[in-house]
């Protein structure tokens, strides 16, 4: 049976006659840029609101990142790119008429107090205030937030709560994606994920396998992973094949001495343990760590914590 062919034209350039299945392809994907084009715009009064945009992610999540670029940290020699430990971000999730917030804040220490407290007067819960490292300098402090109401009213409130800090609100400068000095493909092999380059650091995003909820007034919501409960591992490439690694583990109750070993079998410091919600079920703990050694091994010390964890795979 002959192919069914039609004709197509990409980006106004004619491509001659293809098979219909390709051209289905290209219409889908047009749709879907469309559709997160339409999705975008739909939070356009929140972006006003917060002074910075965003992007939709998985599970109708519109996220908004603010790099603390002004922030210079060394920790432990190695001086953190903001991709690798200095991100702050915001994300909203629509329920019906109501939207609900979560996010963390970079701080630094003289930055807490006037945050916190512009926070409250606005209604924006802190659910949490920690370390994420170890020996930094200058000392630098993550507050989770939470809140629920009207999307444009609360992003006000943090945008007037990072206007306290030295947060940029300017886009970031894109960054090229070419090499950047570890073998990230041996490292996707290795984790059994797929990662990303962001700012010079190789990056995973690996999500939960298990519905995670929180409840809220009298409503019960699924929270997405995109709304800080993915495992954030980060490569910072520091030279001869090595990198420094952080970021952190989303583990339940019975799996966190599990993991705590595989890392420290490996050589890998746990930096932090401890919650960033108040409300979720079941209950989490967030599992901070540390390294700085060859890339690969590094990869082989976060896989076997990852092969504790309930986790999707690829």
């Amino acid at each position: 049976m002959k192919s069914i062919l039609v004709r197509s034209r990409i980006a106004g350039k004619r491509c001659g006659f293809i098979p219909v299945g390709c051209a289905l392809l290209l219409m889908i994907t047009s749709l879907s840029s469309a559709q997160q084009q339409v999705n975008t715009a739909d939070w356009k009064p929140v972006e006003q609101a917060l002074g910075k945009s965003g992007s939709m992610q998985p599970g109708d999540v519109y996220k908004v990142s603010f790099p603390r670029s002004d922030l210079k940290v060394m920790a432990a020699g190695v001086e953190l790119k903001p991709a690798l430990a200095l991100g702050t971000w915001v994300a909203f999730k629509r329920m019906g008429d109501m939207t609900v917030v979560m996010g963390d804040l970079v701080l630094a220490e003289n930055e807490i107090t006037p945050v916190l407290s512009k926070l409250q007067q606005g209604g924006v819960e802190t659910t949490a205030l920690h370390n994420h490292v170890l020996n930094e300098s200058p000392r630098v402090m993550y507050m989770h937030i939470h809140a629920m109401g009207d999307a444009v009213t609360i992003a006000k409130t943090i945008h007037d709560a990072l206007t306290l800090t030295k947060t940029p609100f300017a886009a970031s400068a894109s960054s090229p994606t070419a090499e950047i000095g570890i073998d990230t493909r041996q490292i996707d092999q290795i984790m059994g994920q797929s990662g990303k380059v962001n700012g010079g650091v190789y990056q995973f995003s690996i999500a939960r396998a298990d519905e995670i909820t929180d409840t809220i007034g009298d409503h019960k919501m699924s929270i997405p992973s995109a709304m800080g409960l993915a495992q954030a591992i980060n490569f910072q490439p520091t030279g001869a094949g090595n990198a420094a690694i952080t970021g952190d583990f989303v583990l339940l109750a019975s799996e966190v001495t599990p993991v705590l070993k595989a890392l420290r079998e490996n050589g890998i410091e746990v930096t932090a343990v401890h919650s960033h919600m108040l409300t979720e079920n079941p209950r989490l703990f967030f599992m901070h760590f540390w390294a700085n050694d060859e890339a690969l091994k590094l990869a082989r010390g976060l896989r076997a914590g990852l092969d504790k964890v309930n986790v999707t795979r690829k």
